[in-house]
């Protein structure tokens, strides 16, 4: 028994000769052409394609101790602010989602997430990064801690973690393990080094309570 064929199906079906190094060059024609119509539409506009968004505004901030000024779209946050206005790297993008913890600074005394804080709302803020703790001739008992007790890896969230454990023994300064482990439960290691970290904490507490009572 035989199939009658449908001209027009016929007709839709490849042709002899049809390859997928021939479906894949049309494809990549069909995208050439396209983006070069956009950009023809772009260009064809008065004074070219424009960016979306308000500009820059100055904006002030107190980092560190010192008084800044710079220019930022309201878009900016905090993290970046600091890393492309200010040449301060110690804070670090990881997960840029408020999660991991990289990007701690101190501000008014709390540790929060630079990537969830817009840099014009920190207007009139006390912020405090990791490059504050390099001034002196003396190493800060949390950095000397977290050195003493190799509390680090590959260092990418030392920063972050350095700055979470001086606001923790700022409110707390006399831990136990347990409050530690809450203290710095926002600050995560991909290396694992949980143990030298709460260590460290403790180690720092110890230092910092004989000092003061000295």
């Amino acid at each position: 028994m035989s199939i009658k064929k449908d001209p027009e199906l016929v007709s839709t079906l490849p042709k002899k000769g049809y390859s997928r190094r021939g479906f894949v060059q049309g494809v990549g024609l069909g995208g050439a052409v396209g983006a070069g119509l956009l950009e023809s539409e772009a260009a064809a506009q008065p004074g070219g394609a424009k960016p979306a968004g308000p500009g820059e505004v100055p904006i002030a901030l107190q980092v560190n101790g010192k008084p800044v000024k710079l220019a930022v779209e309201p878009r900016v946050t905090l993290l970046d602010a600091l890393r492309d206005k200010l040449n301060m790297t110690g804070s670090k993008r990881a997960c840029d989602r408020g999660v991991c913890g990289s990007c701690t600074v101190i501000m008014d005394g709390k540790a929060v997430y630079a990537c969830s804080v817009l840099a014009i709302d920190a207007q009139g803020k006390d912020i405090q990064t990791i490059e504050s703790l390099s001034a002196g001739p003396r190493l800060d008992p949390v950095v000397a801690a977290f050195h003493n007790n190799d509390a680090q890896q590959c260092g990418f969230c030392t920063p972050g973690m350095v700055l979470a454990t001086k606001a923790m023994l700022a409110k707390n300064p006399s831990p136990t393990y347990n409050d530690v482990i809450q203290g710095l439960n926002g600050n995560l290691c991909r290396c694992g080094t949980y143990v030298g970290l709460r260590k460290a904490a403790l180690d720092a507490a110890r230092t910092m309570r004989g000092a003061k009572n000295a």
